[in-house]
């Protein structure tokens, strides 16, 4: 069988390796193409474009750059005419895929989506864009089957792709980092947010001398930004170890995302912090619905982390919550309880082996 698929980020690259891998271990035969990163490309598909050219974050940054997107779809498209695909699997990504799956639908190609767009916290009227799209959608969060149910569109929950890699890696031993406690910084993997955020993430360096404050390069930057930022101050800098420093972090500073949930899933301890350009933000806040914009608060349903957005992360409010976190026993203790609560709420499925089957049968 033929499989195209689209991711547009890091979290995606990793979530569609491991799809890949299970889709080779499923169907030895498989032939597969993708938009994606290094880890797609590592795991045995045919790199067609990197997401770190495709990575266009908020309202203002997708219209300065509407040119390059426009070309981009246009370029995804008569790449996948040109390979015939037996089906194409879009991993979350929605700006993007939501339009490639309806150009797909009408050339008769067959869609999967693989992690759903956040339709629960925004733009919930794109269901009946879905529904007209997308053949088979496979859902990764537990309450996203319920909204799916409200709308009567049948999906499948497959699991959360996270617990399996996770759940792997805490059986590894790690390699030391430094001989003292370790404060992670994880501040996303787009220039743009890297720039907004590390800044004030950088700033609790000096204010916690006993501790090594270490940053997680994300996989599609080079070293230049994190240098010009860090420029005298005594900060590591990981590249391709991001779990390893997760393993031994006493707490962690993490910006909005995915990485929020791989650090509570390691059981760090963390302040999720938001900063993105004010307009995109205004505009945001009148758009979007939920009540958190982390993903461990969201699951849980209430504030087990604290989120830190727009003004609020400030160097004062953030060196409150980071102390606390480093010193007060029984934050951390109720924490780890709900960090407990988290891994229950996601379950135990290998996600990836079962949405590659999910994927065979609609194509069988």
């Amino acid at each position: 069988m033929r499989y195209y698929i689209i991711a547009g980020e890091a979290s995606g690259d990793l979530h569609g390796s491991n799809l890949i891998k299970a889709l080779h271990r499923q169907d030895p035969h498989a032939d597969i193409r993708c938009w994606g990163g290094d880890k797609m490309e590592a795991a045995g598909a045919a790199l067609v474009k990197h997401y770190r050219d495709l990575a266009f974050m908020g309202f203002v940054e997708v219209i300065r750059h509407l040119g390059a997107i426009l070309n981009n779809i246009k370029c995804c498209k008569q790449d996948i005419l040109a390979y015939k695909p037996d089906v194409l699997v879009l991993i979350d990504y929605p700006g993007f895929n939501l339009r490639i799956a309806d150009w797909a639908k009408k050339a008769g190609i067959k869609v999967c989506y693989y992690i759903s767009p956040q339709l629960w916290a925004w733009k919930e009227g794109r269901i009946e864009q879905i529904r007209r799209s997308v053949d088979k959608m496979l859902v990764i969060l537990p309450f996203e089957k319920t909204f799916y149910d409200k709308h009567r569109y049948p999906v499948t929950y497959v699991g959360h792709p996270l617990t399996e890699v996770i759940d792997e890696a805490l059986k590894k031993t790690f390699t030391p980092v430094s001989s003292k406690k370790i404060v992670a910084l994880l501040p996303g993997s787009r220039s743009q947010e890297i720039r907004k955020k590390l800044p004030v993430m950088l700033s609790m360096v000096k204010r916690f001398p006993e501790y090594q404050f270490v940053i997680a390069q994300a996989p599609g930057q080079g070293g230049e930004i994190y240098k010009e930022l860090c420029a005298g101050l005594d900060v590591l800098l990981l590249k391709d170890q991001t779990y390893n420093l997760l393993q031994q972090a006493s707490a962690a500073l993490v910006t909005s995302g995915t990485a929020t949930l791989e650090t509570a899933l390691f059981g760090v301890p963390e302040v999720v912090c938001y900063k993105g350009n004010p307009v995109s933000y205004w505009l945001a806040r009148r758009l979007i619905k939920v009540k958190y914009i982390s993903l461990v608060n969201l699951i849980l349903d209430r504030p087990a982390v604290k989120e830190l957005i727009q003004d609020d992360l400030n160097e004062q409010q953030l060196y409150a919550e980071l102390d606390e976190l480093l010193h007060n026993t029984e934050r951390r203790e109720a924490l780890q309880s709900d960090y407990t609560r988290l891994w229950e709420l996601l379950g135990s499925d290998k996600a990836s082996e079962r949405a590659a089957s999910e994927i065979l049968a609609m194509i069988a």
